[in-house]
């Protein structure tokens, strides 16, 4: 059988052919070699050149093969790269399996359930494929008499069971979550609108006095300075001091605190070290001898009973009798490092403001692009900060207190009941408790205190359960309390249905609930949908409104998407811990930290306020010891046990999932939610492998 022609490679042919007609008069007016070096094909026009034409169509058959040979390198180079990454990723799965399977973990609920959810989609695919290679995707078998114990008729069994009974439910489940989905866009969108109006008219709050910058210190007049207790609460336990650098996060705190542009005599700051390590309190209380010598009022305290965690800690330290004698307090951890005029802008905005309680200002972050879960989190609480503190703190008065960075009225702490421990979110519970006594509150998104994030996905991981399970337990604590309070309703409902149920319950719920369990459901159930625009459209849409407060950060707006769809395991697993009471959800857990800053600002700061302090010489005895001590734990350190990245099951598990659900979709041939299933499914077995983050060997 004679092969059929090519017309396209004939009509291309053609084409060139007549190109290089017209190349050739062209040509001919040059020399041979420049004939040789411009011509490609040459087309005589005497009937004798023709053993030329063979040559010349000889020599393009040959580029033509060079081309095909650079294009097979450039294949086959793309196919090691993909095939190094690949054995790369699976010798890391590898290792960390083999390490985790020396300490194993018992399994929780949640797990098992995930597991569960695992084998069913695993035994579903399995049974689709087979009914796909059969055919019964397009036409369904039908009954026939003694069939009952076939295969066809356990699909059709199947096949009724699944449209009359699971997917009516998973419909209706999944449209709650759709409408919830749209109501928390839609006040997303509304914060968003709220920015812009406070940067179109330029709103910002304003004080009624200001101090002078960089003001020399003969030059203050103590009665113009209000008594500012300053509080830097400490739980550096050993494994924290595991670290790269161990001194640095504490030296740098207490440096930032002690160089305040403020009247020494009008200022006390307080070290709450709940440290449990004698080696580390050495440290620490090393370190405040140091700054008391240089004729700082610096104090050093630590509670022998540490109960309560960080709200225990600062209880503790406002029972003391001195504290009476202190109009304001400002708290910063331990990785915060105020700039030396944070108390001169902050205190003035208290001056002819009785009523006004707590103000709380910006967060800025040294390693927000140390790497990509950085970046994904400087999103985060970019808007956080620039969206939702600002607009709730400028229209209602009232937002979360985010723990540190934030001066309060004393005498307001001691009007709402002081700090308690019942929450793993102190902070949040004296914010609402002032606010529901009447106090008011002032955002400053202009001033900025330097602190650091999270840089491991434990640490991260572990930061958000403490911040989505304390909300859920204020929420049941409080609920009964805030009915019962004098504010007046609308306050109430802004409390109730959106600081609490809209933005802490129903976020993490339909994000998980939507994108993790109902979506992968709707590929082995068809008949109930999930509409492509709730799959595609909204989440890109309230992707980029999250995204625009941190501009610079839009070249990450997909990993972004992805990695929280990801978080939501996290958020809802701890939301449910905090709202049923269950053992996780009073874990506190200090976020590890390596101590990065502006630590050559710092520096100079410190050495210039140290050669104005110390012309005649200081003994630097406390800080020699310090540094010996440090060299001891140093050695302690290395000596000790080596830690590293870690399996997550959860994210695992739902990987796998997603994975099943994707090849499924993709039997079923639905693009988009093939697409998102697949990438999203690639995400948590990224996350799951702790590949995003600080990788440590």
């Amino acid at each position: 059988m004679s092969r059929p022609p090519n017309y396209e490679f004939q009509e291309w042919w053609n084409k060139q052919r007549a190109k290089d007609h017209a190349d050739d008069h062209f040509s001919s007016s040059n020399s041979d070699n420049i004939t040789f070096l411009t011509v490609n094909i040459q087309s005589p026009d005497s009937a004798g050149a023709a053993a030329a034409a063979g040559k010349d169509r000889s020599r393009s058959a040959r580029q033509l093969s060079w081309i095909y040979l650079l294009k097979l390198n450039r294949i086959a180079h793309s196919l090691a790269f993909v095939t190094n990454g690949f054995i790369t990723l699976i010798r890391t799965a590898n290792r960390r399996i083999a390490t985790s399977s020396d300490s194993p973990r018992s399994e929780s609920k949640f797990y098992k359930i995930i597991k569960f959810f695992l084998i069913l989609s695993v035994c579903l695919l399995f049974f689709e494929l087979v009914a796909y290679f059969r055919g019964w995707h397009f036409s369904p078998p039908t009954l026939e008499a003694g069939v009952e114990d076939s295969v066809e008729y356990i699909y059709v069994k199947w096949l009724e069971i699944r449209s009359n009974y699971l997917a009516p439910l998973l419909q209706c489940l999944a449209n709650v979550c759709i409408v919830l989905f749209l109501i928390q866009s839609v006040d997303r969108f509304v914060l968003v609108l709220g920015c812009f109006y406070i940067k179109i008219r330029g709103l910002k709050p304003v004080a009624e006095m200001e101090y002078e910058q960089d003001a020399a210190y003969e030059s203050m007049n103590p009665d113009d300075y209000p008594m500012v207790l300053v509080q830097i609460p400490m739980c550096n336990e050993r494994e924290f001091f595991d670290l790269i650098i161990p001194a640095q996060v504490y030296q740098q705190s207490i440096a930032a605190a002690c160089i305040q542009d403020w009247p020494r005599e009008r200022m006390l700051i307080q070290i709450l070290d709940d440290s449990n390590d004698a080696d580390v309190q050495f440290l620490i209380r090393a370190e405040v001898q140091k700054w008391q010598q240089r004729g700082i009022h610096i104090i050093y305290r630590h509670r022998l009973i540490r109960t309560g965690y960080k709200a225990g800690n600062l209880r503790s330290a406002m029972s003391c009798d001195y504290v009476k004698d202190y109009e304001f307090v400002a708290i910063f951890d331990a990785d915060f490092q105020p700039a030396p005029d944070f108390l001169k802008n902050t205190i003035p905005y208290f001056k002819g403001k009785e009523d006004l309680a707590l103000v709380q200002t910006r967060w800025a972050f040294v390693n927000k692009e140390e790497n990509l879960l950085t970046r994904l989190q400087n999103i985060n609480l970019a808007f956080h900060f620039e969206v939702e503190q600002q607009v709730n703190g400028w229209f209602i008065n009232f937002f979360g207190f985010n723990g540190t960075a934030g001066v309060w009225r004393i005498k307001a702490l001691e009007d709402c009941g002081g700090w308690l421990d019942r929450t793993t979110v102190e902070d949040m519970d004296i914010a609402v408790r002032a606010h529901l006594c009447g106090w008011k509150f002032i955002y400053l998104n202009d001033v900025k205190c330097l602190c650091e994030l999270p840089e491991s996905y434990e640490a991260y991981k572990k930061q958000q359960h403490r911040w989505h399970s304390g909300p859920m337990q204020l929420f049941r604590l409080c609920f009964v309390d805030i009915l019962h309070s004098k504010v007046s309703l609308a306050k109430k409902a802004n409390l109730i249905f959106l600081f609490f149920l809209l933005r802490k319950l129903i976020l993490p719920f339909y994000s998980f609930t939507l994108f993790c369990i109902i979506l992968p459901l709707t590929m082995f159930l068809p008949e109930a949908q999930l509409p492509f625009w709730v799959v595609c459209y909204i989440p890109g849409i309230v992707s980029i409104l999250n995204i625009l407060p941190c501009p610079q950060s839009f070249p990450f707006i997909v990993p972004y998407l992805l990695f929280e769809n990801t978080m939501s395991v996290t958020k809802f697993n701890a939301m449910i811990s905090g709202l049923f009471q269950l053992g996780s959800s009073y874990e506190w857990i200090v976020t590890k930290k390596l101590g990065r800053s502006s630590e050559a600002d710092l520096v100079a700061i410190v050495e210039n306020e140290s050669s104005t302090l110390l012309e005649g010489g200081v003994p630097k005895s406390s800080s020699e010891s310090g540094l010996a001590e440090l060299n001891k734990l140093e050695i302690t350190k290395k000596s000790g046990r080596k830690k590293g990245n870690r399996l997550y099951r959860k994210e695992l598990g739902l990987s796998f999932i997603l994975l099943t659900a994707s090849v499924r979709s993709l039997l079923s041939a639905q693009g988009i939610h093939f697409y998102f299933l697949l990438f999203q499914g690639i995400t948590f077995l990224v996350v799951g492998l702790d590949l995003i983050g600080e990788q440590v060997s």
